[in-house]
């Protein structure tokens, strides 16, 4: 979406473990920037959690993360530098620079380690992680990109970077891509459209057995819509976020205190010092719908 978008200049694609080995990931994102014609640099990052083995979501996606398609292998390989070097050299030459996270937050905590000055380069930073105050999809507790590295989540939310967070909750029931809207994307007869549908075939029939919801949940491209174009995002607020690392059962959970609770006597003596930080995220609840698909379907044709 952002690689067909005409106002939009990518200066990099980053890559780290996720839903697929960091290997496997390097090539989709090559491949998929083949498919949109672009010769944007793409940089492998950390192939694991910074303390955690890595545990990929292949069950979800497939054993590519492509809905394992067969697609032939990239013609680029990805450059020599790595991808938290990239990250660095990135923001600090782009002043203003929208930084957008589709996976575990692994890469940008080391990048945020070694130059905290960076957050004032970020205009915004717009995370697709986490489940505020909704179930989780890979724990009860928890949405997978927060779960599989929490460490990493943690620092980033503490970092002070202008973070917007869209979380899961945001790509389904309506927002799904559903029967219609999987026909009319068809019909728009591109490789780029066809890709779109086919890619998620494992993760299509993944979420009608983990939801009960028939269609496409396409949390990423979501969360490029609104990094694409804020107002579609319709209902937003401020809150401190922060994410579980020290419970198993609760692993990766991000708490948002969206009711203002924790500041009640009962509450003052956990939360209060993390109140006094003030908020630290924004957190959106609720999407335009029907806008965000048409962006879809415009980087499509």
């Amino acid at each position: 979406m952002a690689l067909r978008s005409p106002d939009v200049h990518v200066a990099a694609i980053t890559v780290v473990a996720g839903n697929v080995p960091l290997e496997q990931a390097t090539r989709n994102a090559l491949y998929t920037a083949e498919l949109c014609g672009s010769s944007v640099p793409v940089y492998a990052g950390e192939a694991r959690p910074l303390m955690r083995e890595h545990q990929s979501a292949q069950w979800f996606h497939g054993r590519d993360g492509l809905g394992d398609q067969g697609y032939p292998p990239p013609v680029r390989k990805p450059e020599s530098k790595h991808a938290v070097d990239a990250i660095v050299d990135v923001i600090s030459a782009n002043p203003g620079i929208v930084v957008v996270t589709l996976g575990p937050l692994t890469n940008v905590a080391l990048a945020l380690a070694r130059s905290p000055d960076l957050v004032k380069n970020v205009s915004r930073c717009v995370v697709m992680g986490g489940n505020p105050c909704t179930e989780g999809n890979v724990t009860p507790a928890a949405e997978f990109n927060m779960w599989v590295d929490p460490e990493a989540a943690r620092m980033v939310l503490h970092s002070g970077l202008p973070i917007e967070l869209v979380g899961w909750h945001l790509c389904r029931g309506e927002a799904n891509l559903l029967a219609p809207d999987i026909e009319h994307v068809l019909s728009l007869g591109t490789e780029l459209a066809r890709f779109a549908i086919d890619c998620n075939r494992i993760a299509m029939e993944a979420n009608r057995k983990q939801t009960g919801e028939v269609g496409i949940a396409l949390p990423d491209p979501t969360a490029m819509a609104i990094a694409l174009d804020p107002s579609i995002c319709t209902n937003a607020s401020q809150h401190y976020v922060d994410v579980e690392t020290d419970s198993e059962l609760t692993r990766g959970m991000t708490v948002v205190d969206r009711l203002g609770v924790a500041g009640d006597e009962r509450n003052r003596a956990v939360w209060q010092p993390l109140l006094d930080r003030g908020p630290n995220g924004t957190v959106c609840w609720e999407i335009d719908i029907p806008r965000w698909k048409s962006l879809l379907y415009r980087s499509l044709v």
